[in-house]
């Protein structure tokens, strides 16, 4: 089996990485930047968005594992203490697959530009450069809103705990193949009404955001920051990939939000 090692840098992840890569060669698995079958990522959650949008090419062939040197993450499941364990799993055990949703954006632009397209594992924000953000918003082609802010989020169920719970979006279990859209201070007064409230959508359906003003946008990406320009559109809906996590024991969502954001 090919893998690769992905460090977040620091002096412990560093280590934990040549551990992991030596061990892994001795039981004889190949080290492979180019075309791994599992992806070992040694740092946080940050570290894992990383990975995947390094390999989001190859959604149906690698899948991820990861390890936390800092605060516990929620794609992170391993400890530094585990880490022989995890090795003898990978090079012993076949694991589970485990699929989680993922979200498109699809930019659109008034020129020649090509059309963009990109996966989000977390979220996806867009914001004006230039005072409030004005967007039309249709969902499954029908005129929503219109809104007027500072910015929108649309995040994966598994992102729903990042950015999108700052915003008091719902948590959502990765089980459900949605988008969800929270926005950022809203301006409602007797032109511009908003919703006011985060809303999630199936997977069947597509959200479009259609600028109201000729300005340039920042657009995130999970960690990604991407100025636009010329924007006609940005589409949104559940991608058809998944991004694929190697399971070797349970792994239980609601008992990572608990620890995260509860036990003490």
């Amino acid at each position: 089996m090919n893998f690769n090692v992905r460090s977040r840098g620091d002096h412990t992840s560093n280590v934990l990485t040549q551990q992991v890569k030596t061990y892994l060669e001795e039981f004889g698995l190949t080290y492979d930047e180019e075309e791994p079958e599992i992806v070992i990522s040694i740092g946080g959650d940050g570290t894992l968005l990383e990975a995947f949008h390094q390999y989001s090419h190859r959604s149906d062939e690698t899948s991820f594992v990861g390890v936390h040197t800092g605060h516990l993450g929620f794609y992170a499941d391993w400890q530094p203490e585990e880490i022989e364990k995890l090795v003898i799993h990978i090079a012993k055990t076949p694991f589970k697959i485990v699929e989680y949703p993922l979200i498109e954006v699809v930019i659109r632009h008034t020129n020649e530009m090509e059309t963009e397209r990109y996966l989000a594992l977390n979220e996806c924000t867009v914001k004006s450069m230039e005072g409030s953000l004005v967007m039309d918003i249709e969902i499954k082609g029908d005129h929503f809103e219109t809104f007027r802010g500072d910015g929108l989020c649309l995040s994966t169920p598994s992102g729903s705990t990042a950015y999108n719970k700052a915003l008091n979006g719902a948590i959502l279990h990765p089980s459900l193949a949605s988008i969800q859209m929270a926005e950022m201070a809203s301006i409602n007064n007797r032109v511009y009404r908003t919703i006011g409230s985060p809303i999630v959508l199936p997977e069947h359906h597509t959200c479009l955001l259609k600028p109201k003003n000729d300005v340039d946008f920042q657009v995130t990406v999970d960690h990604l920051t991407l100025v636009q320009k010329k924007v006609k559109s940005i589409q949104v809906r559940v991608a058809n990939e998944k991004i694929r996590f190697a399971r070797f024991r349970p792994f239980p969502f609601w008992k990572r939000v608990k620890e995260s954001f509860i036990a003490e």
